[in-house]
């Protein structure tokens, strides 16, 4: 058992999710981290020990109920009780509506949306008995502003929104803090980059702050998790000074 506040990340990917488990290993978090691959955060929980801090990785496919269940009660009777549980799989593609298949629909609907109610609901079941806790989403333009081409994305994003308000005015009276961040911008990752090449722009060219540093995400987690009750955040919105909305 760790003698430290547990902070559980699902979607540890390697830039937002990454930067989140190292901002919450530096406040004095022990970091629990799933992701579908999970011999991949071998990588990242080395770093954060090199630095100091404590964390452990485990294979969690977020969109299966059975692990969902088995894993919530494992890390909470192996590991501690989560304080703060962050929801942060992804799903963002591109399809245009005709080549939008039933499956990659549904995917993504599972990845955004059914995952998330699933971690939900087993952050609440336990934060529930002790009235104390944080269970935050990350969200996407997407998930207020269907775009062009993003018709799987922005439904599974807008579900995910519907989800956190709905446990937020829930669990809020049970002193558990439910929050929505909607990332408006295009974050610093070689996906991205990718993306922005293929369009024709050179990222490398474009001036520094236009993208947003996952950095910047982790620290708007940090302060959402240390907000006063009289005073929270259910839906926080960040992006780049550039960035035209």
């Amino acid at each position: 058992m760790s003698e430290k506040p547990i902070c559980l990340i699902i979607g540890a990917g390697d830039y937002i999710g990454a930067a989140i488990a190292k901002r919450f290993a530096k406040g004095g978090f022990h970091v629990v981290m799933g992701r579908r691959r999970g011999e991949m955060l071998t990588p990242l929980i080395g770093e954060i020990e090199a630095l100091g801090g404590s964390a452990q990785g485990f294979t969690w496919d977020a969109r299966k109920e059975e692990t969902a269940v088995k894993m919530f009660a494992m890390v909470e009777k192996d590991i501690g009780p989560i304080e703060i549980c962050i929801f942060n799989v992804g799903g963002n593609v591109h399809f245009p509506i005709l080549e939008t298949t039933e499956r990659v629909f549904r995917k993504v609907w599972e990845m955004c949306a059914y995952a998330a109610f699933l971690t939900g609901r087993e952050a609440a079941k336990y934060m529930g008995e002790r009235h104390k806790g944080s269970i935050f989403f990350t969200g996407a333009t997407a998930s207020v502003k269907g775009s062009s081409g993003f018709a799987a994305f922005a439904s599974g994003k807008f579900a995910l929104r519907g989800l956190a308000q709905s446990m937020a005015r829930e669990l809020g009276p049970q002193n558990i803090h439910v929050a929505h961040l909607v990332i408006d911008a295009g974050v610093d990752t070689a996906f991205v980059r990718d993306r922005q090449r293929q369009a024709g722009i050179d990222p490398d060219t474009l001036p520094t702050g236009t993208l947003m540093n996952p950095e910047s995400i982790a620290n708007a987690y940090w302060f959402l998790h240390h907000q006063p009750r009289d005073g929270w955040t259910h839906e926080l919105d960040i992006r780049p000074y550039a960035e035209k909305w």
